[in-house]
């Protein structure tokens, strides 16, 4: 595997490693999930954000993304199919729409108890700690202290489960999110809007 960039200001410099790991999650400066990320021993400099990634085969797997300073050459890249998905909507839109509900909300545990008197399938959910005025949550009724356990057929146990659900196929289609509220189950009815 080999690491095309420009780091630290020099003219194209290429690096050779080994994919060390698949399949790995980090947080983008926005706060939001990014999954499927690959973990790469090939050295990355600042310059080589952006670079390709390459097989042995000459395919471009990846693109350089990100290294963690002082931690032996630890090195990821964001896979092809991620690029693929992002590099269009960026050249037609400037940035990748996604859907919003405008809520504000937290990841926490359920009791054991509660997960088994609702018959949960994860052991915890969001609470929404606010609402935001005009929003498609407050238009279809959720409230601050509902939990929301699943959204659109999705099981949601923390706000990186409803970030994934929230994508701009969402945008203006009807969903059903199924909450918590003062001990019962209830379902919502939301229409997603494109996030702000």
């Amino acid at each position: 595997m080999i690491a095309i960039g420009n780091p630290l200001g020099f003219q194209p410099t290429v690096t050779a490693g080994v994919v060390s790991a698949l399949g790995r999650t980090m947080r983008a400066e926005s706060g939001r999930l990014i999954d499927g990320i690959i973990q790469t021993d090939a050295a990355l400099n600042p310059g080589n954000s952006g670079g390709p990634l390459v097989s042995s085969r000459g395919e471009v797997i990846g693109v350089n993304t990100a290294v963690i300073q002082g931690a032996q050459g630890i090195c990821f890249a964001i896979p092809i199919d991620t690029a693929r998905f992002v590099i269009p909507r960026l050249i037609r839109d400037g940035r990748v729409r996604r859907s919003w509900l405008g809520v504000v909300g937290q990841t926490i545990q359920l009791s054991r108890r509660r997960v088994a008197l609702e018959h949960l399938a994860a052991a915890g959910g969001v609470l929404v700690t606010g609402v935001e005025h005009d929003s498609p949550a407050e238009h279809g009724g959720l409230r601050q202290g509902d939990i929301i356990i699943g959204l659109a057929g999705e099981v949601v146990s923390g706000i990186d489960d409803l970030q994934r659900v929230l994508t701009e196929n969402g945008i203006g289609k009807p969903v059903d999110a199924v909450v918590l509220r003062e001990g019962q189950r209830v379902t919502v009815g939301l229409v997603p809007d494109q996030a702000r």
